[in-house]
């Protein structure tokens, strides 16, 4: 298959160098490269384990009232006028 293919500035310099360095045609390099990549992709899902989120202990709400701003603000700062 015949195509056009506009490459990104640091993509067409990772293939001049992989041209370099295995002496093959740019066709080659793109080809193997897209064959890693795609057949990576289909595999990737199974790779992946879920992350959880380690729960923390912060301890009792400091706070009489989440509402209350302005002693929320009084608090975080230091001032105890309640």
């Amino acid at each position: 298959m015949r195509t056009t293919l506009t490459l990104d500035p640091d993509v067409a310099v990772l293939i001049e160098e992989a041209r370099d360095k295995t002496k093959r045609s740019l066709k080659e390099v793109v080809n193997d490269a897209l064959r890693r990549g795609l057949s990576e992709e289909g595999h990737a899902h199974e790779r992946r384990r879920a992350y959880t989120t380690p729960s923390v202990d912060l301890g009792a709400c400091r706070l009489p009232d989440l509402d209350d701003i302005a002693g929320a603000l009084a608090a975080a700062e230091g001032e105890g006028f309640r």
